[in-house]
Formats: structure tokens, sequence, C-alpha cells
């Protein structure tokens, strides 16, 4: 995460930078023997001249329940791990083997970066950060004041997270289950009082989307087995942005549909490389260059 935070923010402060240190890290989660992470990350540590290997912990080629996530992050701690990454289903079970908690990561509920520095073992949260730098690279003059979020799942929560401390003033959520996302804004409402959230259903967003500035999906509609568009194409319009963060694939059906309507786009892969980046400074101490890192997401994905 870059020493430039964002207002209330806590900044964790990453190791010293030591490029004679041979790092270990490792990616925890369920069927991840696919995952592109891996590369992302060995790829900048090459280009940066570190020794850096990255395994993959995954439950079940191990055999292992979710459970038991938070003793394999103890056991990676005993074995001289620098540090993990972790996804589903892990991101909330690990934090019984966690020390500290940053800030974010406590709102959130969810831990997808572990820390392992200083005899202490820290969760932390790079979705958030990898949303929001990926929509300022990507569409750098969009305007943030008004936004409408498909989804109040995990990454939900990351994505309303990262829109509110960069600024935006009027959210709106949005979710199949109204419940869910009345919890989301509840638990965001405290840390954001200068900020107005909004809670809808999905099929009702039609009024919200005219005034906006912008649409985030955060939900899985769109991914490779989950095909379809979270909201009804017909209410995108000219002048509104259109972001999505699922990454596979990159074009959506709802990204597709954006661009025909005239919309400015945001594929899911800024925010996978931007979460990596910001995980490989925790881990190294050592800014990455997400520019480089994106560089090989696409040639990955193409």
């Amino acid at each position: 995460m870059s020493q430039q935070t964002l207002p209330g923010v806590w900044a964790f402060r990453p190791r010293e930078a030591h490029r004679n240190h041979r790092f270990v890290v490792g990616l925890l989660g369920s069927g991840i023997g696919g995952s592109l992470t891996p590369g992302l990350h060995e790829a900048e540590a090459d280009r940066l001249g570190l020794a850096y290997t990255y395994r993959v912990i995954d439950l079940d080629a191990l055999g292992q329940p979710a459970e038991k996530s938070a003793a394999l992050v103890r056991h990676a701690a005993d074995l001289g791990f620098d540090g993990l990454n972790v996804t589903h289903p892990s991101k909330q079970l690990v934090q019984d083997g966690l020390d500290e908690l940053s800030p974010e990561a406590r709102i959130l509920g969810a831990v997808n970066t572990i820390t392992f520095h200083d005899g202490k073992t820290v969760g932390h949260n790079t979705d958030h950060t990898g949303f929001i730098g990926g929509l300022r690279a990507g569409l750098p003059s969009a305007a943030t004041g008004s936004v409408v979020q498909i989804g109040a799942g995990g990454a939900g929560a990351a994505v309303a997270f990262g829109l509110l401390s960069s600024g935006t003033r009027h959210l709106v959520i949005a979710d199949i289950e109204p419940a869910k996302a009345e919890g989301l804004a509840a638990r965001l409402a405290s840390h954001f009082p200068d900020s107005r959230l909004s809670v809808t259903r999905t099929d009702a967003v039609a009024g919200s989307i005219q005034e906006a500035d912008g649409v985030v999906n955060s939900t899985p509609i769109g991914m490779t087995g989950h095909p379809g568009v979270p909201v009804d194409p017909d209410l995108l319009h000219p002048g509104l942005w259109v972001a999505d963060v699922i990454y596979r694939p990159l074009e959506t059906q709802l990204i597709q549909a954006a661009r025909r309507k005239g919309c400015s786009v945001l594929d899911g892969g800024r925010m996978v490389v931007g979460q990596a980046a910001a995980a490989f400074e925790l881990f190294t101490g050592i800014p990455a260059d997400a520019g480089s890192m994106l560089a090989t997401f696409r040639q990955a994905v193409s």
C-alpha cells in the first residue's frame, strides 16, 4: 500500500526494503491452482531483481477444510514466510490466526493480505486500494461524487470503502437482498459522516443511475459460469462511467453493453493488479510498478 494514505485511513509502514532478502510468500484459498497472482508477483520481483518465491496453499489440494485457515496462517509464519495473500473462502476465517488487523480490514471484516514482520502477524485489506487505484489510473477524469454500486458482498464492501475514502459523497448500494445492503451501509456510515449512503434493491436503481456519475458491478454476475448483466443495459447512458470487478472475462456483458451506450468503461483487471501491487509493497517494502504488472496480467489473460 502506498504511503500516500486517504484521510482517516491508518497507514501500515512496510518493512525496510531488503533487496538481499529471499522472499517467500503465498496464496491461501480454495481451488486456486489456476490463479494469476503468483505470476504477477514473481514477474515484478524479477523486474526488480529480487529473490522471490510465490507458493500456492490450496485447501482443496491439501485436503483441508476452510476452518483450518487460521492454523495454516500460523504454520506459514513458523515456516518463515514473509506474508500471504488470502482469497475465498478464507478472508474471514484467517482472522483467528492474526495478532492485529489494520483498521480497514477490521471495518471490512475481511483480510486479503497478511504480513509476518517483527514477530507480529497482521491482516490487511488491499482490495479497496486496488479498486480505487485502478479507477484513478484507468479513468483518471471520472467524477466520483455520486456512484451506484451493485452488490454488497465482500467485493462490494471493498469497493464501497474505496469510493467513500476517495471522496464519494453519495453512494447508492443496491443488492437483491436489501438487508445485506443495509448492513454494509450501517457498517460504513459512522466512518464516513460527510457522505450519504442510500440502499435500494437492484431492480429499483433506475432513478439513481440516471443521476449518478458512475456505476460499479461488484457482484459475480457476468463472470465465467455466471453469465448475464447485473442491471438493465437500457438504464446506461452516455456520460456515465461503468466499472466491473470481474476479470474473467475482462469483457463482461456489462462492459460490452456500456461501450455500446457510449460510456467510459473500466474492466476488472485494474483492481486485480492494484491489490496485487499493494500487497507486493507490504511484503517487500518496495513499491511495485502497477503498469508493468498490468502488462503481465493482460499478457496472461490473452
